[in-house]
């Protein structure tokens, strides 16, 4: 399971405010937020096993995330990673609407994706539906955007009320929030058929486990004002051990 928490004001001071929590097999090999060699662009963390990533952002102003959907496997395999969507967004130049608009769903499992291009942001899902996003807070997990799960309802508000306060978001308030390990009553947990146990394993912002967990909190926030994106990543390991932590800010390159 993963979330993401998300504020979109265009043409405000702070057009993009991004928090997230990647949620994985602790025995999945990744890298976290890095330069990549091959797209020297690009910022973000990278997935090992089938080398796309689950979130980045680029020097030229885009971000994008996946996230995947909650469901049971279903037939053969499709032939493409999910974590390939981000990878070939953010290294590409085609604006966010036609990208969305151009993916063949049934080539990859279930997934949520959104891409930003530095003016429009885009969500789609080879679940449910594809649009061009207005101005608002929003929250999503592992089902289509507006599912009113526990988590990612309190989730939009808190990210509501940081992104509200008198000296703008913070990427480490941002953090905070995410590490959220508040277990939501047993009524509010998403009915899919699943023993309740599971639901209530992963139904917390935060997920701490021996095998699965919470790997990484991101926090990502476009500033328009100074020409930046602030980008702050927390990685664990197993159980919520805090390791490496990385602060880092990209130069937008406008020209």
């Amino acid at each position: 399971m993963c979330l993401v928490l998300f504020s979109y004001q265009p043409g405000s001071e702070f057009p993009l405010v991004v928090a997230a929590n990647r949620d994985e097999f602790y025995a999945r090999p990744a890298l976290g937020a890095h330069y990549w060699e091959d797209a020297p662009g690009v910022y973000g963390g990278r997935d090992l096993s089938a080398g796309g990533t689950w979130l980045g952002v680029t020097t030229t102003g885009r971000f994008a995330t996946v996230t995947n959907f909650a469901e049971e496997a279903d037939g053969p395999e499709p032939p493409l990673s999910r974590g390939a969507l981000v990878g070939d967004f953010l290294t590409g130049t085609s604006p966010a609407h036609e990208f969305v608009h151009e993916i063949h769903g049934a080539d990859y499992r279930g997934f949520n994706l959104l891409a930003f291009d530095g003016e429009r942001l885009a969500y789609t899902s080879n679940r449910g539906f594809t649009e061009d996003l207005v101005p608002g807070t929003y929250g999503l997990a592992n089902a289509e955007l507006g599912a009113a799960w526990p988590k990612v309802v309190s989730g939009r508000q808190s990210l509501a009320q940081a992104v509200s306060e008198p000296d703008g978001p913070d990427t480490r308030r941002l953090i905070s929030l995410l590490n959220d390990d508040t277990q939501p009553d047993d009524r509010d947990l998403p009915r899919r058929g699943r023993p309740l146990s599971l639901e209530r394993r992963v139904a917390p912002r935060f997920i701490r486990g021996e095998e699965y967990g919470t790997r990484a909190s991101t926090a990502v926030i476009f500033d328009a004002k100074h020409g930046l994106i602030r980008f702050t990543e927390q990685i664990y390991l197993a159980n919520g051990e805090p390791a490496e932590f990385t602060e880092h800010c990209l130069r937008l390159d406008n020209g």
